[in-house]
């Protein structure tokens, strides 16, 4: 199975955290999108698959700044190059402030039947700190009106915000919970180079929040949504039973994936791509029939950390018997030599023959998984 994603440029306005791609301009989407449609075309033989793709995702950027003619323009598109699944999972990230009405009927109508919605916080006080460009009451608006149309639907929240509270984090969700979202994705905090958050720390004008708060802010996270009935089944993922995230999850598991649009990055199994961070230069080289594409052939570490690191993240873990079966035994004994120190300080454990990160430690997972990677093999 593989995936196709979209890459769509575009916001209306900067939030103070983010690092990624995109515009605040839309003044070229028309070509934008056109160059994503010729893109498609030039690279379909880059998606290496059993010729089915199972998710569709548009991702951002903003893409429900897209009108449904767009995005059924570029979902066509896929269904033109590829087999695609009849229960594929087609997800679009929208902002509550980009609803208009009908425009979740419509975009059902066209295809998408799943919505990843990004509400980061309910509190009007954060959401101003953050920059989003909605507010509160857009938020709680926008959830109403979906969860009368669409079943499938995750939430996006941040914890870690300055001033923040574990009480005011409980609040954002107990008003998530609310709405009765299938899936959660939390993530928290990152202080990314070159942003306006970034800027606000180094000269003091807001200030980072106790790693204690923080990680009490991450526990109770965790122990409310298992509570309700969902499976953490990734650092940052709840899903109830039968709602994981497909786009994601085939992620994690390194399945084929293709990336379409400027900086949109994509994976054939060993070799990772990412197109230019730059509109116009995407749009050249598309027209040139020359995509602007950087490529990293993975080695034999990398596709071994990258294993840990995703392994280690979800529940199922790292498994002794896949990492034999394709890196060697070599790599099985180093692997079961170097945890033995977070074995014996139970941050690791062993399940059968499957390693897998204790709950006290889950939130310290990355450098975990870090500390064990080698650097050739």
């Amino acid at each position: 199975m593989a995936a196709v994603y979209f890459h769509i440029p575009f916001c209306k306005k900067a939030c103070h955290y983010c690092n990624f791609h995109f515009s605040t301009s839309i003044k070229n989407k028309a070509s934008i999108l056109d160059a994503m449609l010729s893109e498609l075309k030039i690279r379909k033989l880059e998606l290496k698959s059993d010729g089915v793709i199972n998710s569709i995702y548009f991702g951002g950027g903003t893409p429900s700044l897209l009108s449904v003619n767009e995005i059924e323009i570029l979902i066509n598109s896929v269904r033109d190059s590829y087999v695609v699944s009849e229960s594929a999972e087609i997800t679009l990230e929208m902002n509550p402030d980009d609803y208009r009405p009908n425009y979740l009927q419509q975009l059902k109508k066209v295809g998408v039947n799943r919505l990843s919605v990004g509400i980061q916080s309910f509190h009007e006080e954060e959401l101003k700190l953050m920059n989003r460009a909605h507010n509160a009451q857009e938020a709680f608006d926008v959830l109403e009106e979906i969860k009368t149309i669409f079943e499938n639907f995750s939430l996006d929240l941040i914890y870690g915000l300055p001033y923040s509270t574990l009480e005011s984090w409980k609040q954002n969700i107990d008003f998530a919970l609310k709405y009765n979202p299938k899936h959660i994705s939390s993530y928290v905090l990152t202080v990314e180079p070159k942003t306006v958050l970034k800027h606000q720390i180094e000269t003091s004008i807001v200030e980072s929040l106790d790693e204690e708060i923080v990680l009490s802010q991450f526990n109770y996270l965790n122990q409310k949504l298992v509570a309700e009935g969902f499976e953490h089944y990734e650092l940052s993922s709840f899903g109830i039973p039968g709602f994981r995230s497909v786009n994601n999850s085939g992620y994690w598991s390194g399945d084929s994936y293709l990336g379409i649009g400027p900086s949109a990055h994509s994976f054939d199994g060993l070799i990772r791509s990412w197109n230019v961070s730059n509109n116009t230069k995407y749009i050249k080289g598309i027209a040139l029939k020359e995509p602007a594409i950087e490529r990293e052939k993975l080695t034999k570490a990398d596709q071994y950390n990258e294993y840990l690191m995703t392994g280690l993240r979800k529940e199922d873990g790292v498994s002794l018997d896949y990492i034999e079966n394709k890196f060697g035994s070599h790599f099985r004994e180093l692997l079961e030599k170097e945890v033995e120190p977070q074995i014996a300080s139970k941050i690791l454990y062993w399940d059968g023959d499957v390693l897998k990160i204790s709950r006290d430690s889950m939130f310290l997972v990355d450098g975990v998984a870090s500390d064990l990677f080698i650097l050739n093999g």
